[in-house]
């Protein structure tokens, strides 16, 4: 019997097999399976969030790409689950890995731009490691570990949709490797205002595209959900396909009940009038599983959507 590979597994399936017999103790809220670990903290009012995110060199980000943009991209990629579940950053370890021969000003440049989005975002570089990657290989990566907190009464997981809330999504999909990638800005002001003043009932960002992470949504609450494609915003000179498969939005993805909906819209547009905000569609019972309509109301066809191992 042959041994399954990574491949054949894909990386959710891959994460559920190698986390089932992982330690929790009693202070851990939630573990592998959200944007972000939450953990009990000293102040009774509040949690704890922790979150690891890489990019690698030749995954996330091609040879050549200007160093601040790199350094952007790794820092605000831990951001922007911090935002996902309606937190604040505070404080991020940073591991690098690179060959010996790569120039020390891309490295610098490296650094100038992650620390710029630490100064943006508000939050401290208080450390972290060096490596050399295994002998004969060329590739690079930084690794970050991002610490922040959430009021208890504020914090938003994947799981809580119920069916009848409705689905909506920040900003523009798809296009992405047009630059968007490495010059995205995270919600983070937009998720604070949320969970203080709307609530949602469940939230992620938006980073393997929204057909592969709204069914993570949905699996997380035991929900179904109708999307329809017209819906979509789609960026300038994207499809419909690449909305929903490209990845590396980097937007919010969230559930609210159906009464709120069209009081959000409007209290959003007063807000945050340079971000739109689309409902796309409504979460349903589990049995009636996940549908993409197109505007005939026929079911579209839907791309995968990005899986680490998959490539």
């Amino acid at each position: 019997m042959n041994t399954p590979t990574l491949r054949d597994l894909g990386e959710d399936a891959l994460v559920a097999r190698l986390i089932q017999d992982l330690p929790l103790s009693g202070d851990v809220i939630a573990g592998a399976g959200d944007d972000c670990a939450v953990l009990e903290s000293p102040d009774p009012d509040r949690y704890e969030l922790l979150k690891t995110d890489c990019v690698v060199e030749g995954v996330h980000f091609f040879p050549g790409t200007p160093g601040e943009s790199v350094g952007w991209k790794a820092l605000c990629r831990a951001v922007s689950d911090i935002a996902a579940m309606g937190g604040v950053p505070r404080a991020a370890l940073v591991t690098l890995v690179a060959p010996p021969d790569r120039p020390v000003t891309e490295i610098e440049a490296w650094f100038r731009g992650l620390a710029k989005a630490a100064r943006e975002y508000g939050v401290s570089v208080v450390g972290g490691e060096t490596s050399a990657p295994a002998p004969g290989s060329d590739s690079a990566m930084l690794s970050i570990t991002l610490t922040g907190w959430v009021e208890k009464d504020r914090c938003v997981f994947r799981h809580g949709a119920r069916p009848g809330d409705e689905i909506f999504v920040t900003g523009v999909l798809g296009g992405t490797l047009s630059g968007h990638h490495l010059h995205f800005r995270p919600r983070l002001e937009e998720a604070r205002w949320l969970v203080h003043e709307h609530r949602p009932v469940a939230m992620m960002d938006l980073s393997d595209g929204l057909a592969r992470d709204l069914r993570r949504l949905a699996l997380a609450g035991g929900v179904g959900f109708r999307i329809e494609t017209g819906s979509l915003p789609c960026r300038d000179g994207s499809s419909v396909a690449e909305a929903l498969g490209d990845g590396e939005d980097y937007e919010l993805l969230f559930c609210l009940p159906a009464e709120e909906g069209d009081v959000l819209l409007a209290a959003w547009s007063e807000k945050f009038p340079g971000v739109s905000l689309s409902r796309i569609g409504r979460v349903t019972t589990a049995d009636e599983g996940f549908h993409f309509l197109d505007v005939e109301g026929e079911c579209a066809r839907i791309p995968e959507g990005w899986g680490h191992f998959s490539h």
